[in-house]
């Protein structure tokens, strides 16, 4: 009997040992902020384009599928709603921030193409990205209250500012708060000026998730306002209510 016990303590320990041996690359694959996604997309495609092309063209929409729909994407862009920015965003993370990307299934239907890929993707990388292509603007600036930052403010073509936000604190409104939560000023202030430098206009925003909304914002969650400047505006200033 005493071999038997000491042949299945071996097994238990070697099993554990393997356990561990695998725990480790995953401890560290999670902290390196890489997460598997996976996406499918079909294509129907037209003369002059050809089944290649369309093969390829699905597999690519695809993996921006995956993308759009990670965690991370969604949780940074749920409060935008500049549809144009979006799509640069991960239109550049999944030409910029995703590896190992894999066909897992192609198939062909008369002129209906079907393309499913996964990948692996950096959703540390969400952020510092979006920070990234919404700064540039004119007149930009950057200001903070303890409920609120501006992230970025930027002059789009059609003479729209987009004020782009984050919130520090959680932040209910009237329809939304409940007993014991925090309810936080989160205003923003535009003002605008003509040549001369008069003020024509100052307006309060309450930043909210949502354009136009009243759901919750949540620590670290990110929105949008866009505002369009009256006429003879030269410059305009950003701020937050203190």
């Amino acid at each position: 009997m005493t071999p038997l016990l000491s042949l299945s303590s071996l097994g238990i320990l070697l099993l554990a040992t393997h356990s561990l041996a695998l725990a480790a690359p995953l401890r560290a694959y999670a902290d390196n902020g890489r997460v598997e996604i996976t996406g499918d997309y079909r294509y129907t495609y037209h003369e002059p384009e050809t089944a290649a092309d369309a093969k390829r063209i699905a597999c690519t929409e695809a993996l921006h599928q995956a993308v759009s729909t990670s965690t991370a994407v969604r949780e940074q862009t749920a409060g935008l709603v500049d549809h144009a920015l979006i799509k640069n965003l991960v239109h550049t993370l999944a030409t910029k921030h995703v590896t190992d990307q894999q066909i897992l299934q192609q198939s062909e239907k008369g002129r209906t193409v079907y393309c499913k890929v996964k990948a692996l993707f950096q959703a540390d990388d969400v952020e510092r990205v979006l920070l990234t292509q919404t700064t540039g603007g004119t007149e930009t600036a950057i200001d903070q209250n303890r409920a609120l930052k501006i992230l970025s403010v930027r002059e789009d073509a059609d003479g729209t500012v987009i004020i782009v936000y984050k919130a520090l604190k959680r932040l209910d409104w009237l329809g939304t708060a409940y007993q014991g939560s925090l309810r936080e000023s989160a205003d923003v202030m535009v003002d605008f000026y003509d040549e001369q430098g008069t003020l024509l206009r100052s307006t309060r925003y309450p930043a909210r998730r949502t354009a136009g909304g009243d759901d919750v914002m949540n620590p670290g969650e990110v929105g949008t306002l866009k505002v369009a400047k009256p006429l003879n505006t030269k410059t305009f200033r950003v701020w937050l209510v203190k």
